[in-house]
């Protein structure tokens, strides 16, 4: 699968088809492309396939090797291809907003200064009028009279209709307690923050495990350490194509009383990965110094591979001292 539609498929809403996806990731920002990566004897991968390869062979403590000929890569030794990315960008594409073609490699000046239907999109929402009763279709503007003529939202039962509102009003809710805890811990006198990075390591068991952990790191005068596992150290989490992290915090230093603390981890500000905001919370004793393993908020699975093919894991750590 290409890097485009990896990203197509895992960034839009899970109930559009495949033809809306592309045209509603298009339509939802610039399009971008990831050139393809070559070895160091001439064979191509797309974006998405050599991340997915570093990203195993992290997991399985091996050197990433091309599909094709077994030659050593990675992101120091493969590089790019200017014939193949010239051939690329001449290849037709389609405007995700008036549906003509041009070249790829004038697709994003397009659909940023000249395609006239992109702006008459913008200047409107582009939502079904049946949105506030449930119906999740965002698409181009020229699509919003088809869809609304079969839209099948109208003609639900008034039961069904109260189980998606009641829905709707849950995610609601979610949202605003977020954004309120969010500017609430703003508010308190003892924040601090620090950007750190997880370096991977093994364990000693027969079969080694990969884990990532911090070096010692100070906040709110007091030293931390973060860990973190992959899909909560399964045997074999190269098999899975469901991959996640998650992470836990750890007091280093003693305390004379209980820290009751709200932590985050967000993106680096040099990162490009999805990381959707979760407040959590734990009160730190000399007895109870760490906290359970919680999960890293990532966007999907092609989200965690960007971070296991990395060299390091780049975040940035946020703590709130509760004061009684």
């Amino acid at each position: 699968m290409s890097c485009l539609a990896m990203r197509t498929q895992s960034s839009v809403c899970p109930w559009l088809g495949p033809t809306a996806r592309q045209r509603f990731w298009a339509w939802a920002q610039p399009l971008r492309f990831c050139w393809p990566s070559l070895c160091t004897n001439g064979h191509l991968m797309c974006a998405g396939c050599f991340i997915h390869l570093l990203a195993d062979a992290r997991l399985k403590e091996e050197q990433a090797t091309c599909p094709n000929c077994r030659c050593e890569i990675s992101k120091s030794l493969c590089c790019r291809n200017l014939a193949v990315e010239k051939a690329v960008s001449e290849l037709p594409s389609e405007c995700g907003f008036c549906l003509c073609q041009f070249p790829r490699s004038l697709l994003e000046r397009h659909q940023k200064e000249e395609c006239q239907d992109r702006a008459h999109l913008l200047s409107r929402v582009t939502q079904c009028k049946y949105k506030r009763i449930g119906c999740p279709w965002h698409g181009p503007f020229h699509e919003l009279t088809v869809h609304e003529a079969a839209c099948a939202h109208p003609t639900k039962t008034g039961n069904e209709l109260m189980e998606i509102l009641d829905e709707m009003d849950q995610s609601h809710r979610k949202e605003m307690q977020l954004y309120n805890s969010i500017f609430s811990l703003l508010s308190f006198e003892k924040i601090g923050y620090t950007e750190v990075q997880f370096r991977p390591y093994r364990t000693d068991d027969f079969i080694t495990r990969l884990y990532y952990e911090t070096p010692r790191f100070t906040v709110l005068n007091q030293t931390w350490v973060l860990k973190a596992r992959v899909n909560d150290s399964e045997r074999n989490p190269n098999l899975s194509c469901k991959r996640t992290l998650s992470f836990q915090l750890l007091l280093k230093s003693k305390v004379t009383a209980p820290l009751e603390c709200s932590f985050l981890l967000l993106k680096g500000p040099y990162d490009d990965v999805k990381i959707s905001p979760v407040i959590y919370h734990f009160v730190f004793t000399n007895e109870s110094n760490e906290t359970d393993y919680v999960p890293l908020p990532i966007v999907d699975s092609v989200e965690c591979n960007k971070l296991l093919a990395a060299k390091n894991i780049n975040l940035r750590l946020f703590l709130f001292q509760i004061q009684k």
